[in-house]
C-alpha cells in the first residue's frame, strides 16, 4: 500500500490495512470508512469488509466499525491538523493527496444562498487509490486516430470502469508522441484532480511532458481559459455534462482543437436521452464513442462506434488493463 494512504489512517487503521493480504493491498481500489459501519475494502474482483484482526469477511456486519474518535483522528491527519487549510476542499467534498489519490468526504452540508459553504461534522471517508497504468490506450488508439491525425472522442462509462485511467494515458501518449503519432500540446482541464492528481498545481501522475493542466478549474470556463492561454492542439476533459460544458465543446471544436473526453452512463442510448448531450451528438462533434464497463475487469472495451452511433468493425470486449 502506498506511503500516502497510511500517513492518513489512524493507527487502528493502519494496522487492519497493513495485516492484508499481499495481493489484496495491491489491488485495492477504493477504502471506505464510515463512523459506525464496518471497514469496506473495494478490488477489481470483490467487495468486502475488514474485521479488527485485520481480516477480510463479506459480512457487512462482522467487520471494524469505526468510532467517532477515528474519524475526527483521520481527519486530523488529512488536514495536517489545520481545517482552516482545507476549506475549499470541504466545500468541494474531497482533498487530493500526494500521489493523485483522492479522499471523499460525506457529512453534514452546510448551505448559503443555495450553494454549499462548508462540510462539517464529516463521517465518511472514501480513499480512491490512483493508480498510473501506463499503455492501456495502446488497443483502442487505431479507432480514432487516421493517419496520425486525432479524431474528438467521448468515453462512456459507469463509474469506476476506468475512464479516467484512461484518459489519462491518452494524454500522455498525445503528448509524448508514442506509437507512431506525433507529439501534441495538450491541455487537460481537471475539475477534480482526477486526471493529473496535481499537489500545488504540480501533476503527481505522468500525463506527457508537453501537457499544461488547469487543476481544480470548472470544465466550460477551463477549455476556454486554456484556448485562449496556452493554444492546445487536444483538450483532455473528464466527466462532461452540464448544457455550459456542451457549448465550450462547440467552440472548442469550431476553433480547430480536438477533444478526448468523457461522461457518466451505461450505454450509448442513456446518453442520447440527455439534453445537454443531444445537440453534440445531433451534429457529431465526436467522431468516436467508447463504451467501457467492468465485464472482464475495469477498463474493458465494449464497443466502438463511429460519429452515425454505428458500431465499427472489430471493436467489441477488448480489455485495456
Amino acid at each position: 500500500m502506498k506511503a500516502p494512504i497510511m500517513k492518513v489512517l489512524p493507527m487502528v487503521l493502519r494496522r487492519m490495512i497493513e495485516s492484508l493480504p499481499e495481493k489484496i493491498l495491491h489491488s485495492i481500489e477504493e477504502i471506505r470508512v464510515r463512523q459506525g459501519q464496518s471497514l469496506e475494502i473495494i478490488t477489481p474482483k470483490r467487495v468486502c469488509f475488514v474485521n479488527s484482526l485485520g481480516q477480510l469477511t463479506d459480512s457487512p456486519f462482522d467487520g471494524y466499525k469505526p468510532s467517532k474518535e477515528d474519524c475526527v483522528k483521520m481527519l486530523n491527519l488529512i488536514s495536517n491538523h489545520s481545517l482552516y487549510a482545507l476549506e475549499e476542499e470541504l466545500r468541494r467534498g474531497y482533498v487530493t493527496m500526494e500521489g493523485g489519490h483522492r479522499i471523499g468526504l460525506s457529512g453534514k452540508v452546510v448551505m448559503e444562498r443555495g450553494q454549499v459553504k462548508h462540510l462539517r461534522d464529516i463521517t465518511g471517508f472514501n480513499i480512491r487509490i490512483a493508480r498510473q497504468v501506463k499503455g492501456v490506450s495502446q488497443s483502442i488508439l487505431p479507432f480514432f486516430t487516421v493517419r496520425n491525425q486525432l479524431e474528438n472522442l467521448l468515453i462512456i462509462s459507469p463509474p469506476q470502469c476506468g475512464k479516467t485511467t484512461l484518459l489519462r494515458d491518452l494524454a500522455r501518449v498525445v503528448s509524448q508522441g508514442e506509437y507512431g503519432l506525433p507529439s501534441r500540446k495538450v491541455g487537460v482541464v481537471d475539475e477534480r484532480s482526477e486526471i493529473a492528481g496535481c499537489v500545488e498545481g504540480v501533476p503527481q501522475l505522468d500525463v506527457g511532458p508537453r501537457t499544461d493542466v488547469l487543476d481544480g478549474c470548472l470544465k466550460a470556463e477551463g477549455m476556454m481559459m486554456l484556448i485562449r492561454s496556452m493554444s492546445p492542439d487536444l483538450l483532455v476533459v473528464d466527466e462532461i455534462g452540464r448544457r455550459e460544458d456542451s457549448d465550450a465543446i462547440f467552440e472548442a471544436v469550431y476553433a480547430g482543437v480536438h477533444l478526448f473526453t468523457s461522461v457518466h452512463g451505461k450505454s450509448l442510448e442513456e446518453i442520447c436521452r440527455r439534453p445537454a448531450m443531444t445537440q453534440l451528438i445531433r451534429e457529431r462533434v465526436f467522431d468516436r464513442y467508447v463504451l467501457l464497463s467492468r465485464r472482464q475487469g475495469p477498463g474493458t472495451v465494449e464497443t466502438v462506434y463511429d460519429a452515425s452511433l454505428k458500431p465499427l468493425s472489430g471493436s467489441r470486449a477488448v480489455g485495456i488493463r
